[in-house]
């Protein structure tokens, strides 16, 4: 058990006493503001030799997100150090980490099958991701900020044992276990909005009642991971705590919306304690990597909804992950509409 535990939830208890007795006050305006993660070292996560998630991405966001003079509405939180191996294990098993620990120094080509190839400083870079992730966590618990964006994160495909589909560590996996393990936070809800179902998230999660899951995707018949169908809801004692949404080929954002109202009822049902988005663009028209059609205003609409969801049950916390997105201009638009609503 983290020694300091006991301290950081009495610290937690706190911070969300001051929102409550201090509602008018200036310190309590400060807390109600954004956070956006990002920084040089998170764009480093990406790959060479074009490959769609390339180093670029970051950069292409800030750019438009300068542009409509949203840096200014967030409170810039600079990329933490790497996640130490403890940290990576709340989710990860042990050989998983090692394994890309040692990609680089066993000559490792790819650390999958054939989507996630190995790349200089790889380790780090990865760990990078997940360590910025729990530090703006422990930020938003300490009542530092209520909601935050980390453009560079969302990495939903990883398993507990496994690199897949472009993702090496899972940080919203790392992200929940340490809300359970640190924080005792434990009713959770998941919500995935990207193109390609949430695997690495669902599956580990499939049995546990306590995480709340919603993800709307392109139908996995004929989209990577090819999972998430309609009738995945979680097993055992979870049964009904998951809701799979998938989407036919071509779908735009009248599908899209009629979906998110059953995710949204859902989410009202079960009351979460913290919310966790996994804003992927690649459902937008134009993604080269997948076949919806929808347009900014539903990455806009589904953060409006989620802030008054976390403000109505989990004393606003919500963080927010830009997940996928292949198409610059795509990513660039729907972050900050994300980022938009978040700092309004």
């Amino acid at each position: 058990m983290d020694e300091n535990l006991p301290n950081r939830r009495r610290r937690f208890v706190g911070a969300i006493g001051a929102l409550v007795v201090g509602a008018g006050s200036t310190s309590a305006r400060a807390v109600g503001r954004a956070g956006l993660v990002s920084g040089e070292s998170l764009a480093r996560y990406g790959f060479s030799d074009g490959h769609p998630l390339g180093i670029d991405r970051q950069g292409a966001f800030l750019d438009e997100a300068r542009r409509r003079g949203l840096l200014d509405r967030a409170v810039a939180i600079a990329p933490s150090a790497a996640a130490s191996r403890e940290v990576l294990m709340r989710f990860h098993t042990a050989d998983h980490v090692d394994l890309v620990a040692r990609a680089e120094t066993d000559g490792l080509r790819w650390l999958d099958d054939g989507d996630t190839p190995v790349f200089p400083g790889v380790y780090e870079a990865s760990a990078i991701v997940v360590g910025s992730a729990v530090a703006a966590l422990d930020r938003v618990m300490r009542g530092e900020c209520l909601r935050t964006l980390q453009p560079v994160g969302g990495l939903h495909h990883a398993s507990r044992s496994r690199a897949a589909g472009f993702c090496v560590f899972n940080d919203v996996g790392v992200v929940i276990e340490t809300l359970r393990a640190v924080y005792g936070v434990r009713r959770v809800a998941y919500i995935d909005i990207d193109v390609h179902h949430g695997d690495g998230v669902f599956y580990a999660f499939e049995e546990d009642p306590d995480l709340i899951f919603a993800d709307i995707h392109e139908d996995g018949r004929h989209r990577y991971p090819g999972t998430g169908h309609a009738h995945e809801v979680g097993r055992g004692a979870a049964a009904g705590t998951k809701i799979n949404l998938p989407l036919p080929r071509g779908a735009g954002d009248d599908a899209f919306l009629a979906a998110w109202s059953q995710a949204e009822a859902h989410l009202e049902r079960h009351a979460p304690e913290f919310f966790v988005f996994q804003c992927g663009a690649d459902g937008l028209a134009g993604d080269p990597l997948a076949d919806l059609a929808l347009s900014s205003r539903a990455h806009r609409h589904v953060a409006t909804r989620l802030r008054a969801l976390a403000d109505r049950h989990a004393g606003g916390r919500l963080m927010a992950f830009g997940g996928g997105g292949y198409n610059r201009n795509n990513l660039a638009a729907a972050w900050c509409e994300v980022l938009g609503a978040l700092t309004d």
